[in-house]
């Protein structure tokens, strides 16, 4: 069964000469990382705090080896362990609805629609969770999302590892020629981090940090 953030369930076909745009998702179309809110919201004060003095030793190896994909899979395994598929859809569909109205960059959704307008093909590159993201991606009307899967064992429940990279930097630009083709055009991109650097290098019409309003 496949992950319901994958490109598979999300991507509609590309037209020849349609124009592709990439949106990076936490930072770009959001005010902030939506990985971390979700885990907040989900544990609750009580349950996120004991989570965070749990992880500390992994906060502690992530300030020497900077591996963001290690301490990612340590939230995972601490927060998400054992969530069976399901109850995880469910729980990122009410935190999708509860938290858009303060979440969202209106400058950077009047961006998006308006490619939308212009008949573009739009997907959401991101590191975060696909499985989180969706909910997202579906009240956007994305046409493709690309994110870090989840692995989920025989009994659909999450195993707190993921089926490949944490999609970030090259990666993303690996998993968008994977999803249209290696000599694919981007005819924009828009992101705000330096895991977004490829991505834009490989864009038409590169954005970097140009969404900067608040709800």
């Amino acid at each position: 069964m496949s992950d319901m953030g994958s490109v598979q369930d999300f991507r509609q076909s590309v037209s020849e000469g349609q124009p592709i745009v990439a949106f990076d998702f936490d930072g770009t179309l959001t005010i902030r990382d939506s990985f971390t809110e979700f885990l907040r919201w989900r544990a609750g004060p009580g349950g996120w705090m004991l989570g965070l003095v749990r992880l500390a030793p992994a906060v502690a190896a992530y300030a020497r080896d900077r591996d963001r994909g290690r301490i990612k899979a340590a939230s995972v395994r601490e927060f998400l362990l054992g969530v069976d598929r399901a109850t995880l859809e469910a729980d990122a569909a009410r935190f999708a609805d509860q938290i858009w109205p303060r979440f969202m960059r209106p400058d950077a959704m009047k961006t998006w629609n308006e490619w939308g307008e212009r008949g573009a093909h739009r997907v959401i590159v991101t590191a975060s969770p696909t499985s989180t993201v969706a909910p997202f991606a579906r009240k956007l009307g994305a046409e493709a999302l690309l994110g870090t899967e989840f692995v989920f064992d025989a009994d659909d429940r999450i195993t707190g590892e993921f089926a490949g990279p944490n999609c970030r930097a090259e990666e993303k630009v690996r998993r968008l020629k994977a999803a249209y083709g290696q000599d694919m055009v981007l005819t924009a991109a828009y992101g705000d981090t330096s895991g977004d650097t490829e991505m834009l290098a490989m864009a038409q019409e590169p954005g970097f940090r140009v969404f900067t309003q608040k709800p």
